[in-house]
């Protein structure tokens, strides 16, 4: 890596943070409060803190190893020549499986949001042709370029931060907490922590991104890892808000009736729609949860889209863009036509598959790139080997959870 390389011309470093925290903060933070209703505020906040340190040093592992790399490499090259054929096959099927099932994901999700804004204002529109709408919008958005997406997400980010804070700051000022605190009258619910694991992972997947930044910056790792630092904890210091919020004001034994509707968004808002002071916050709260959406489909659509341009080689030309974005676009928005209401259900395989190209891969690619790459003066995460095979226990503990608790052999609060 060249030490005379200069900084980017006309990239703000807010605007690398903003793609990372877009990408981060999504539709997904709507199922935090359900699946953590179990353990509560305490243990969900000790169990955010742990996991956005784990996933923060994942991503700086894959950089790490992305720098070796020119940039525009992605995930199929970087993984073939650090950890060979077997483990590019396996990366290449986990990585393509949560890019695209996140997709249809917030294409699902979206189009549930839009559908419901819409019925707001009168209008009836069928829910799969709101996804269709929405998908195809935000589309237009990543076939144009990354520096589109950058711009566009800087103000997304901007608006979600406001009407979070105005929708949440009356919530926040009438939390109970007792309720917070000790609800039902009990302090500990540890055991449920296990199932929430993969939920969390998956709140915090940002990780698809960071060879787009490589590509965008260039080999600039302080301005990557800052970008990364700022974007993730912005996620954190967001969630934690979140929380406090919703089991600040909706008693836990309320959330058994969430979870038994399914536990979705709207079913979330409903609740907490109950206990709001006033219809213009609970049109913040709508308004939030549709730039919520519409970011994160932005930011993960655009490290499927830079993943796919880079594993069938095609060109960064008007004619290699379609090809990029009819690949990247066309099966999930099939797929929220053909199955409009499978949000929930695409997260939670999303975290499973999520754990072995975010957690595991990155580790094992870090620790192979040191071997192959031994100059001191690159970029390197401190914390050694030891550091590595934390994260690489993190990801299969995560993703043993998510199958215990499908097989129903850990604690669920219902």
């Amino acid at each position: 890596m060249s030490s005379t390389q200069s900084q980017p011309q006309n990239k703000s470093l807010l605007g690398g943070a903003m793609i990372i925290a877009g990408t981060t903060v999504g539709a997904g933070m709507f199922s935090l409060p359900v699946v953590s209703a179990g353990m509560w505020f305490g243990y969900s906040l000790v169990m955010l803190i742990g996991i956005w340190f784990c996933m923060l040093v994942s991503g700086l592992m894959l950089l790490e190893t992305n720098l070796h790399f020119k940039p525009g490499d992605s995930f199929d090259t970087l993984t073939k020549v650090t950890l060979g054929q077997f483990w590019r096959i396996i990366n290449g099927l986990s990585i393509a499986f949560v890019l695209y099932i996140l997709t249809y994901a917030y294409i699902s999700g979206g189009g549930s949001i839009v559908n419901h804004t819409l019925a707001g204002m009168g209008v009836n529109l069928p829910q799969p042709i709101a996804g269709l709408v929405f998908a195809v919008v935000l589309a237009a958005v990543v076939i144009i370029s990354t520096k589109a997406v950058d711009r566009i997400t800087t103000i997304m980010i901007g608006g979600m931060l406001i009407t979070f804070f105005l929708a949440i700051g009356n919530l926040l000022i009438d939390i109970d907490s007792a309720k917070l605190l000790m609800p039902d009258g009990e302090a500990s619910f540890s055991p449920y922590i296990l199932a929430a694991l993969p939920f969390g992972l998956a709140s915090f997947g940002y990780h698809g991104n960071v060879p787009s930044l490589v590509k965008y910056y260039g080999k600039q790792p302080k301005v990557i890892l800052k970008a990364i630092f700022i974007g993730t904890f912005i996620a954190l210091v967001i969630y934690s808000c979140w929380l406090v919020a919703t089991m600040g004001n909706i008693p836990r034994s309320q959330f058994s009736d969430i979870i038994a509707q399914g536990g979705n968004m709207g079913v979330l808002v409903g609740a907490l729609s109950d206990v709001m002071a006033s219809k213009w916050l609970n049109t913040m709260l709508t308004l939030f949860a549709n730039l919520a959406v519409a970011s994160s489909f932005l930011g993960v659509t655009l490290g499927l889209f830079d993943y796919l341009a880079d594993l069938f080689g095609f060109e960064e030309s008007n004619n290699g863009r379609i090809k990029t974005a009819a690949i990247t676009f066309i099966p999930p928005t099939v797929l929220g036509l053909l199955f409009p209401n499978g949000f929930l259900i695409a997260i939670g395989f999303a975290a499973l598959a999520a754990t072995i190209w975010a957690a595991i891969v990155p580790a094992m690619m870090a620790y192979k790139s040191r071997k192959m790459f031994p100059d001191e003066k690159s970029f390197r995460v401190p914390g050694g080997t030891p550091l590595i095979v934390v994260i690489i226990a993190f990801g299969v503990i995560t993703g043993a959870c998510h199958l215990l608790a499908m097989a129903e052999l850990l604690p669920v609060y219902k």
